[in-house]
C-alpha cells in the first residue's frame, strides 16, 4: 500500500482558519469532548510519550507524540511525533502526517476557536508569553481571527522575544518585546487578550492584574503539578475547558486551585462544545463579571478533526 505522507507544507497549507473551521464543524456536528478517549502517558528515557486516539463515524486516528525536554539544548524540537489517519469503517490507513507540524497548527486553532467565541472583533492589546513554535502559531491564529492593534511579547530570552516581536511587525502589527518575564508580567494590566504558550510550571503573572472582560488562554502545560496562571485568576474568571473530564485529570492550572479550596469543579462554566453551540453555558459566562479563562490541555479529537481536514485539502 502506497500510504500518502503529509508533511509540514501540506499541514500548513490548511492554514489557521481552515483548522479552526474544522474544529468548529466537528463540535457543531455533535462531537462530545466529554466522551472522547483519554490521552495515555508513557515515561520513556528521553521524556514522555503521548498516545492520543480518536474516532468519528468517518475517520479514526492516533497521534504518537514525544515530549523531549532536553531536545532544545541539542538544537532539536521539543515536540516530535507522527499521526496515522485511518478509514473508520475498514481501519485501512489513509495517510501518515507529521505529528509535530500537526500539533503546531492544531493547538493554536483550538485557542483561536475559543477566542472566536470569547472576544470581540478587535484586540487592542495582546500580551503573548512565550517565544517558541506555539507562540508563533498562536500569533498567526489570532491574526486570522481578530484585528490586533498592539502586541507585547514576553519571554525569558530577550533576543527571542524581540525576534517574535519583529515577526509580528512584519505582519503589520505594532509589536514590541517586554522587558523580561518578571517586568513584562505587569503588561497584563492593560491587556484584553493574554496568551500563555510556555513550558513554565509556575504562574507567569499576578492574576489580580488582569482586567475584567479580558480573555486569558493557557496552553503550555498538561500535567496536574504545572500551571501558567495563578489561583487569583482562576477564582475571578469564567472558566472554559475543552472537556471537564480532561481538565480535571490533567490541568494543573485548575487542579492546584481546586486542591487549595479556592476553586471547585462546579466552577467550570462551559466546555468547548457548549461554548461553540451556546448550549448549557452557566455561571460567569452569562454575564460580564471578571476575566474569561480558557484552559487547553490538548485532546485527540482535535488532532483527528484537523488531520482529516488536511487530508481532504491535500486530495488532488
Amino acid at each position: 500500500m502506497n500510504l500518502p505522507l503529509l508533511g509540514a507544507d501540506d499541514i500548513e497549507a490548511l492554514g489557521p482558519t481552515g483548522a479552526v473551521d474544522a474544529l468548529e464543524s466537528a463540535l457543531r456536528g455533535g462531537l462530545d469532548p466529554e466522551t472522547a478517549p483519554a490521552r495515555h502517558h508513557v515515561s520513556v528515557p528521553g521524556g514522555e510519550l503521548l498516545i492520543m486516539p480518536a474516532t468519528t463515524r468517518q475517520v479514526t486516528g492516533v497521534k504518537i507524540a514525544g515530549v523531549a525536554p532536553d531536545n532544545p539544548a541539542r538544537g532539536l524540537p521539543r515536540i516530535t511525533g507522527s499521526y496515522l489517519l485511518l478509514d473508520a469503517a475498514t481501519l485501512l490507513p489513509l495517510a501518515l502526517l507529521d505529528g509535530a507540524a500537526l500539533t503546531t497548527l492544531r493547538t493554536p486553532a483550538v485557542s483561536a476557536l475559543a477566542i472566536r467565541h470569547l472576544t470581540g472583533p478587535v484586540v487592542r492589546h495582546l500580551v503573548l508569553f512565550g517565544t517558541g513554535p506555539q507562540a508563533y502559531g498562536h500569533l498567526a491564529a489570532v491574526l486570522a481571527e481578530r484585528r490586533v492593534e498592539r502586541v507585547t511579547v514576553v519571554g525569558r530570552n530577550p533576543d527571542r522575544a524581540e525576534a517574535l516581536a519583529g515577526h509580528a511587525r512584519r505582519l503589520g502589527v505594532d509589536a514590541r518585546a517586554g522587558q523580561g518575564r518578571e517586568h513584562g508580567a505587569g503588561e497584563v494590566a492593560t491587556a484584553d487578550l493574554v496568551l500563555c504558550c510556555t513550558t513554565s510550571a509556575t504562574p507567569l503573572f499576578d492574576g489580580s492584574l488582569v482586567p475584567d472582560g479580558a480573555t486569558v488562554v493557557a496552553v503550555g502545560s498538561h500535567t496536574p503539578d504545572a500551571r501558567e496562571v495563578d489561583t487569583a485568576l482562576v477564582a475571578r474568571s469564567a472558566v472554559v475547558v475543552e472537556s471537564r473530564a480532561a481538565a480535571l485529570a490533567e490541568a494543573g492550572d485548575l487542579l492546584i486551585p481546586l486542591a487549595e479550596g479556592a476553586f471547585g469543579a462546579e466552577g467550570i462554566d462551559g466546555n468547548l462544545a457548549e461554548l461553540v453551540t451556546g448550549r448549557h453555558l452557566r455561571g460567569k459566562l452569562s454575564g460580564s463579571e471578571g476575566p474569561r479563562f480558557f484552559k487547553s490541555v490538548g485532546m485527540g479529537w482535535e488532532d483527528l478533526a484537523v488531520a482529516a481536514a488536511v487530508h481532504r485539502n491535500s486530495a488532488p
